[in-house]
């Protein structure tokens, strides 16, 4: 049950994040004077690391899904393994982000 909630709740976050990466990337680069406030908001590192712990998550628990539907039924242990796998692969994109910035 948890998974089937986060699953929904991450997608309609990740939706709201990219739109609001998007909706700021239009001002900067079609005016000529940037408005500060979508300097601000585009410019933001907890809207980016939240993308990449959404996105990470989403992604892992919907090929959980996947292996699932395809017959695999041990569910403890597919829901142990996708957490440990998205969280290393989490914290590895992030620190990837932090050396890049």
């Amino acid at each position: 049950m948890f998974i089937w909630l986060f699953h929904r709740i991450s997608g309609v976050s990740l939706i709201v994040l990219f739109g609001i990466k998007i909706f700021t990337s239009f001002f900067l680069f079609t005016k000529d004077k940037k408005p500060d406030w979508a300097l601000s908001l585009h410019r933001q590192p907890i809207i980016d690391v939240l993308i990449l712990i959404l996105f990470t998550f989403h992604s892992i628990y919907g090929i959980r899904t996947i292996i699932m539907d395809m017959g695999y039924r041990n569910e403890k242990r597919l829901f142990l393994a996708s957490n440990v796998c998205a969280s290393i692969l989490s914290a590895f994109l992030i620190y990837i982000y932090f050396l890049m910035s």
